[in-house]
């Protein structure tokens, strides 16, 4: 593991949350804690940082937080929509809340756990290491057919059909360089390095398959939106276009206000603005911060202020076309 975890687009981040002494911030995915120090440092001792997520280490970075910073601190092991979905069932309300998507740094650096195509090591990649169902279990028993839309639905795969059928054929796998042999014999040998490594798009797709991570980020944005108070602000910072289009599309929505026929005279609908967007098109690294910090490069930040308060509805989100 680094020794030393940097936030991205922190000052971004700072920006459009704002946080002040006395708010309440949840950042519904501690990591590193890297965001989660430099927003508590603004809260004071009146304030309350509430950090949620599902990994062991996430809860010793939080603790050592917490004895450095004067706000008050809780720290939630959970997956963040089922935190989000308690802390609304306590009646808590935030005035700015914070999701950081994907992998942290320090999942990515400890070899052991099976995220990176750049070690070798067991075939695992689960955020929560309580949890039952690993990357080896999905390779290895998940039908061809499933395997493939996985690839080509979660990682945007173009080979998804012929990695699939390459997978099924190397049966049993048990570490992650097998994986990667596998993906490299499958793709034409033209494309195995054109816009990178030949089989990041398929550990990316096998890990969001793994911990469920679109179907926990479609439960958590309306979750989230009901936890803040009138003038809260929501920043959520994605890494790949699967979560881009989730939260662009989520706060797209609650930033509408007439939907009218614009050829009718006077507005029937009733409907008002309940989201005013802080930046349009998002925050992206500027070169310096990918020049210190190339995991930044795909990194996008979308925001948005809470102008009314809604109730909360069960309305499902499905996924926008490419």
């Amino acid at each position: 593991m680094t020794a030393t975890h940097e936030p991205v687009l922190v000052d971004a981040v700072l920006e459009v949350l704002d946080p002040r002494p006395g708010d309440v911030v949840v950042d519904c995915t501690f990591g590193g804690g890297g965001h989660a120090r430099r927003i508590a440092e603004r809260l004071g001792p009146d304030g309350l940082l509430v950090g949620l997520d599902r990994d062991p280490v996430a809860e010793e970075r939080f603790a050592e937080l917490a004895a450095d910073v004067s706000s008050r601190t809780r720290f939630m092991r959970t997956d963040f929509a089922a935190g989000l979905e308690h802390l609304l069932a306590e009646g808590l309300r935030a005035d700015a809340v914070l999701m950081d998507l994907g992998m942290s740094s320090m999942q990515v650096d400890t070899w052991q756990r099976g995220f990176s195509y750049a070690y070798d090591a067991p075939l695992d990649m689960r955020m929560d290491p309580r949890q039952s169902l690993d990357a080896r279990e999905i390779l290895n028993t998940w039908d061809q057919r499933r395997l493939a839309r996985v690839l080509r639905e979660f990682g945007e795969e173009r080979y998804a059909n012929q990695i699939a059928r390459g997978i099924v054929r190397a049966r049993p796998l048990a570490t992650t360089h097998e994986l990667v042999e596998v993906i490299k014999r499958a793709v034409p040998a033209p494309s195995r390095f054109a816009g990178g490594h030949p089989a990041k798009r398929s550990f990316q797709a096998i890990r969001i398959a793994v911990n469920g991570e679109l179907d926990q980020l479609d439960r958590a944005l309306p979750l989230a939106w009901a936890l803040l108070v009138s003038g809260g602000r929501f920043a959520g910072i994605s890494f790949h276009s699967l979560e881009d289009r989730r939260v662009k599309r989520f706060l797209a929505e609650r930033a509408r206000g007439c939907v009218c026929p614009p050829d009718l005279p006077v507005c029937a609908c009733g409907r008002s603005a309940e989201a005013a967007l802080l930046a349009r098109g998002g925050f992206t690294p500027s070169a310096d911060e990918i020049a210190r910090n190339p995991r930044a490069a795909s990194a996008r930040l979308r925001a948005a202020r809470k102008l009314v308060d809604e109730p909360l509805t069960d309305e499902p989100l499905t996924e926008e076309p490419a």
